[in-house]
């Protein structure tokens, strides 16, 4: 990928598929309906709830959270509001749940965020919660099937513990040999070039305390 695919300004290394629809890296593509179907063999219906997510729609996601626009929630998962944060409690708290525009691994095309359609109880509004994938949650059998499975087709979870940047997150699926060499090329100074150009809410700070970012949020990932 170049510095563009990397950073969500370019969608070139993506391709939509319609069945089911989400939008994937090339490569990620067989792997992916390939563990789709022999998870099927087992009574998981797979399906996706966010894939490819470009520069412009993270920023979006961005802005609306710092200007209160859309629900901050507290590492523990609890609503907080912004009015009563910092500017740097602020940026933590979006960063908990949602990267900064450039730094998304959704940019590549390599990472997903999955349920169990089959067990989604009529009238059930799903959250993308931790509690919906642990051990009595709806979406349990499907993570513990992931845990046993996935890693056969190329996927990890990068968000499987809490080291203190992103929250854990169990839908959260990546495909590592599209989303280890990405990383790799989304260097500081190519996040930092993304950025700088962008109409981003609280750039300075930021900017101020990209390095740290760069390295606690984006670095910071479980491995394969």
């Amino acid at each position: 990928m170049n510095e563009f695919e990397t950073t969500g300004r370019a969608r070139s290394h993506v391709v939509q598929l319609e069945s089911p629809p989400c939008g994937l890296h090339y490569e990620a593509i067989a792997s992916f309906l390939a563990m789709k179907d022999a998870a099927a063999a087992d009574g998981i219906d797979l399906r996706v709830r966010s894939s490819f997510r470009d520069f412009a729609t993270q920023l979006l996601i961005w802005n609306r959270k710092w200007r209160g626009e859309k629900t901050l929630f507290s590492r523990e998962g609890r609503q907080v509001d912004p009015a009563q944060l910092s500017d740097d409690d602020k940026v933590d708290a979006i960063l908990a749940w949602s990267a900064v525009p450039g730094g998304s691994r959704h940019h590549w095309g390599s990472d997903i965020d999955v349920i169990d359609e089959a067990a989604v109880p009529a009238g059930y509004e799903v959250r993308l919660i931790a509690d919906e994938y642990g051990a009595g949650g709806i979406f349990g059998q499907l993570s513990a099937w992931l845990d046993a499975n996935m890693l056969r087709f190329g996927f990890f979870k990068p968000y499987r513990t809490d080291k203190g940047g992103v929250c854990v997150e169990p839908w959260h699926l990546s495909y590592a040999p599209v989303a280890a060499p990405a990383l790799e090329k989304l260097s500081l100074t190519v996040l930092r070039r993304a950025l700088e150009a962008a109409d981003l809410e609280g750039k300075p700070l930021v900017l101020a305390r990209l390095p740290e970012i760069y390295t606690r949020y984006v670095l910071n990932v479980d491995a394969p």
